[in-house]
């Protein structure tokens, strides 16, 4: 290795190292070198430029836990991401050197019965970044496939394509619910999710959008992106059928379908009460793995729960509703750092802390 933190090529010269953010155990992140894998004929090489923080990253961080997935090992986390293109492989002809691009993070098999139905979220071999054991995107450069790397629009910025991330779960959430010019539709959680929920909602042309939280700073901010409405709740599962009625009054009209952005056993029994009969209720939060919900009589009133698992084929509808500003993210962006040592663990602080933060950006 050279000095500063540069290696030696083949030809003698110095390179610059690859270095990433690695969590290492229960509160333990260290920027530490990141060996890329060699670039196949159909990847790119890829220099991040802006990687948001999503809450599974700060799940990890904290119980090396997220769901189902566990951390063993050394991982190197973010998966919200948007770079420049460096080098392409042999095989790629859509993109060049110096293209800005937003990266879907999930490689799929491509064999699965899933896939060939064009569900590949649900592909049993999928390897998406920072799911253990899959190495994530917060370094300085990541190789990915180059059908996973999606060109910005000229008007659409390197952080609003790491945006496209998080959006994607809105996006998605309203295709499975079939959003439309015809449904009135409530949101349980004011955080990230719940908030590009509502950006998606309205660009999907749900005629009037009610969000409900126990938080006033995030209602606030949910009223500011053009919710119809907002609930403050307690969080007193006891509270459930007064806030119910609550919640419908606000609407004034049927809530055809509800989306649980927070997946507690309160938020989806009040979405399972308040959605009308034969109504949807979409579970996209996954705060309880197990839940204790009414269930029994929300099916007697045919209340579909579906559910949401990441996305698919969203990301050029995605690049469309930021290009021509149907859907602006941009206020989700609370709070920016660069990639230090000491940024880094000061911005996992902060995403953590809750507060006034929404999206947590790193620039690279």
């Amino acid at each position: 290795m050279g000095k500063g933190g540069m290696s030696i090529d083949d030809n003698g010269e110095d390179k610059e190292q690859n270095m990433a953010a690695w969590l290492l155990g229960i509160n333990n992140l260290k920027i530490q070198p990141f060996e890329l894998p060699i670039l196949g004929p159909h990847d790119v090489r890829v220099r991040m430029k802006a990687v948001g923080i999503c809450g599974s990253d700060v799940h990890y961080l904290k119980t090396l836990r997220c769901a189902h997935f566990i951390v063993k090992e050394p991982m190197v986390i973010g998966h919200e991401c948007a770079g420049i293109i460096e080098e392409v492989g042999s095989e790629v002809n859509n993109l060049v050197p110096g293209d800005r691009v937003a990266l879907e993070p999930g490689i799929s098999c491509w064999r699965c019965g899933h896939c060939k139905q064009g569900r590949y979220n649900l592909c049993d071999e999928m390897k998406f970044f920072a799911t253990p054991p899959v190495h994530g995107s917060l370094a300085n450069q990541i190789v990915h496939p180059a059908d996973l790397c999606f060109k910005l629009p000229d008007n659409v910025s390197l952080e609003e394509g790491a945006m496209c991330e998080p959006l994607s779960v809105g996006i998605h959430a309203c295709r499975r619910a079939n959003i439309g010019p015809e449904t009135n539709v409530l949101i349980m959680g004011a955080g990230p999710i719940g908030l590009v929920t509502l950006l998606a909602a309205r660009a999907f042309g749900a005629p009037k959008t009610v969000i409900v939280d126990v938080d006033d700073y995030r209602l606030s901010v949910a009223k500011s992106l053009g919710a119809d409405d907002i609930v403050k709740v307690s969080t007193n599962i006891q509270d459930v059928a007064e806030e119910v009625e609550l919640i419908q009054k606000v609407m004034g009209a049927s809530i055809n379908v509800t989306f649980d952005c927070a997946g507690f056993d309160k938020t989806m029994s009040t979405a399972l009460g308040a959605t009308q009969p034969g109504g949807k209720v979409c579970l996209v939060g996954m705060g309880h793995s197990e839940m204790t919900v009414p269930l029994t009589p929300a099916a007697a009133r045919e209340v579909d729960v579906i559910g949401v698992f990441r996305y698919m084929n969203t990301w050029p509808l995605c690049l469309e509703f930021l290009r021509s500003g149907k859907i602006d993210v941009k206020p989700l962006i609370t709070h920016r750092f660069g990639f230090s040592q000491k940024e880094v663990e000061e911005a996992f602080e902060t995403s953590a802390r809750g507060g006034t933060a929404i999206k947590v950006m790193f620039n690279l």
